[in-house]
């Protein structure tokens, strides 16, 4: 049991805190010197996230004025609202911020985390990924990333091309590879490409460098582009170091119409689960049928990113007080 007398404590040493204060200043540098403005935007919203893998914390305005007793939603990325920046014209922006996820806690994971996310008019995914691999080489003074194509990764770990194979091959190139779901039959294709990238192809990536996984399938397009094509492809792209998952970009999708297409799918989705039917942003929305220029935007763990930085082990060892402690 936990000595409650030792809870006031801070998990993290004054080294790693101190490390964690000169990696926001050298961040910040980063952005500076690009012209890239700093801006806030509310943790607190009326609508949230629609995808039925993310889960986000409520609360209750009980003040003066016409929102009184209206449910809001603490933000799980502050993505919706920088779009609406970039919508009147922002230009470059970031942001380092709290975000919040619920049902998410472990070695890699806080419920309150904080994030960094930044959005480039002019930049496809690609570009995108140019200038992220010069902000992990100065933070972690590591060497230029690998990049491998989805497909290129799963040929090379998994031996098979996603974009083939079928529901049937990947559970039997699960099974060569030790894993066995006896209670659980996955019901679609991409769960089962989840479960072999997570248990198959990410403790191999970025063990000595970062390396870049790009051009994932359509099915998982989530707010990134869709390139038309013999498979057709999401522009979006992910970056691990020594098997964490850092970040998560997109050529941003810009489509209102689609937006809501897939909004309204995803709630769908949220039914048979049992999960709340949550309000779209239709502040986005009005954003994107306002036009936003073509852009590239990503999210970053900032936390897993000091993690790598001290070479910790865990969360715990880099934040001041974990949910356990706050």
């Amino acid at each position: 049991m936990q000595d409650d007398k030792q809870n006031w404590q801070p998990t993290a040493s004054l080294a790693n805190l101190t490390k964690r204060a000169q990696i926001l200043a050298k961040i910040r540098n980063f952005f500076a010197a690009r012209d890239i403005l700093e801006v806030e935007t509310p943790l607190l919203s009326n609508a949230t996230i629609t995808d039925p893998v993310l889960h986000s914390f409520s609360t209750c305005y009980t003040g003066p004025g016409a929102a009184r007793g209206k449910t809001l939603y603490l933000q799980t990325s502050p993505e919706f609202a920088m779009k609406r920046l970039l919508a009147a014209g922002s230009g470059p922006i970031y942001q380092i911020c709290k975000a919040f996820r619920n049902d998410e806690l472990g070695r890699h994971h806080n419920p309150e985390f904080t994030m960094l996310e930044w959005y480039r008019p002019g930049f496809d995914h690609h570009d995108l990924m140019n200038e992220m691999d010069e902000l992990l080489q100065w933070v972690l003074g590591c060497e230029s990333a690998e990049r491998f194509s989805y497909q290129q990764i799963f040929l090379r770990h998994a031996k098979l091309d996603p974009h083939n194979a079928s529901s049937e091959d990947l559970r039997q190139t699960a099974k060569a590879h030790g894993i066995e779901i006896p209670s659980l039959e996955l019901d679609n294709k991409d769960s089962w490409l989840h479960l072999l990238m997570s248990h198959v192809i990410e403790p191999h990536l970025g063990q000595k460098n970062p390396c870049f996984i790009y051009d994932y399938p359509a099915t998982q397009a989530a707010l990134a582009q869709v390139r038309p094509g013999k498979p057709p492809l999401a522009e979006r792209f992910e970056v691990y170091v020594k098997g964490i998952e850092l970040a998560n970009g997109f050529h941003e999708l810009s489509d209102a119409k689609e937006q809501h297409r897939r909004f309204a799918y995803e709630l769908e989705e949220r039914k048979p689960l049992g999960l709340p039917i949550v309000p779209m942003d239709y502040n986005l929305l009005a954003a994107l049928e306002h036009g936003i220029p073509d852009c590239a935007g990503v999210a970053l763990g900032l936390d897993r990113l000091v993690m790598l930085a001290c070479n910790a082990q865990s969360l715990q060892e880099i934040i001041s007080f974990p949910v356990d402690r706050a």
